[in-house]
């Protein structure tokens, strides 16, 4: 397995990778789609495989379950474990307005669609995002 700096959430069965500096976002994006209804895989870390062409997001065994929510601490969460990625979401400030679909990112040799969008982006886009741009199930 291949540690990764991320934090990961799945979405029914397929995971979202959110990527950015710290400080982006990426735990607050994460605590705002669990609140919809997503599972945590990791909050900063998390091990990757691949497996039959797909990259599976698996926790980090350091960190599984938690959950840095700025301001008040770690937390523990519910975990998921297992779940293929489906797309990457890139937390940047000089992120395009305007996109005619996702780009093809790679991640430990695998292509994946990634798609750049402003660090202050509300979980509802990323659940838009995986259902335009996600790999299937």
């Amino acid at each position: 397995m291949i540690p990764h700096v991320a934090t990961c959430i799945a979405i029914g069965t397929r995971a979202v990778l959110l990527e950015g500096t710290p400080g982006s976002g990426k735990s607050t994006l994460a605590l705002a789609l669990i609140d919809r209804g997503a599972q945590l895989i990791g909050d900063d870390g998390i091990m990757l495989e691949v497996d039959a062409g797909r990259l599976i997001a698996h926790p980090h065994p350091r960190t599984a379950g938690l959950l840095e929510i700025r301001n008040l601490g770690i937390v523990s969460f519910p975990v998921c474990t297992a779940t293929a990625i489906a797309l990457v979401i890139m937390l940047d400030e000089a992120a395009p307005r305007f996109v005619e679909g996702a780009s093809t990112i790679e991640r430990a040799g695998v292509c994946l669609p990634g798609l750049q969008v402003w660090p202050g982006s509300a979980a509802l886009k990323v659940e838009h995002a995986l259902r335009l741009y996600g790999l299937p199930a």
